[in-house]
């Protein structure tokens, strides 16, 4: 047979992609993993989205019903017989302090409140201030007493030193209030604390607190 009665061959070219129709099942399982893929997606961010929520909450709870320490102020401290000239035998040493709970929703019982005074580290005089009470938040408890007879430790040599530091201008001494305290959280009570604060003060010439340390706050410290 001549060669011109061949039939022609249609060639493809070799680079040319191959289609592919793709079935129904596939197209299914390509919905199905994208709808899986958005569901994921959606969980997580409603699972971080809570998670950042109850942190908010619980931080905010915490700084609310955070103890807080109690404040103790210093109002009033003199020794009226520095100005009189035989001032030894009427001696007394009077202050005024206050207890300050700040907490919002904390409460804070005080087993039992001393007041010592010091003078040059030396203890000269000590006292009862208060028994046992409960103080409610955001409220004040004044804190008082005379130290006088029993409770004022005061001999003649010391009280010449008392005079010696009025000649100078001013005498210094260091009250103490020390108390055991725990708090309170609805029903829920803390540990005991043994509390310490120290009320630096000055008197004048007149016996009384000088302005610069009247009404200031005492630091304060647990052991």
């Amino acid at each position: 047979m001549h060669s011109t009665d061949r039939l022609p061959v249609r060639s493809t070219p070799q680079n040319q992609p191959i289609k592919r129709h793709n079935t129904a099942r596939y197209y299914a399982h390509r919905v199905r993993e994208s709808l899986t893929t958005r569901v994921s997606k959606t969980l997580c961010i409603i699972f971080l989205s809570l998670l950042l929520v109850a942190g908010i909450i619980l931080f905010v709870l915490y700084l609310s019903l955070r103890p807080h320490r109690p404040r103790i102020f210093i109002h009033e401290f003199s020794i009226p017989a520095l100005a009189q000239p035989n001032g030894f035998e009427n001696a007394e040493i009077i202050f005024n302090v206050t207890a300050r709970n700040s907490n919002q929703h904390v409460g804070i019982y005080f087993d039992s409140v001393e007041g010592s005074v010091y003078y040059k580290n030396q203890q000269v005089g000590a006292t009862p201030l208060a028994d046992t009470f409960f103080q409610e938040p955001k409220t004040t408890t004044i804190l008082h007493a005379t130290l006088s007879g029993a409770t004022l430790t005061v001999n003649s040599r010391r009280w010449m030193e008392f005079m010696h530091d009025r000649g100078q201008g001013k005498v210094g001494f260091r009250l103490e209030i020390k108390s055991t305290i725990r708090f309170q959280v609805s029903t829920w009570d803390s540990k005991r604390h043994t509390m310490h604060a120290t009320c630096d003060v000055f008197v004048g010439t007149d016996g009384f607190i000088l302005p610069a340390y009247k009404d200031k706050r005492c630091p304060l410290y647990f052991t």
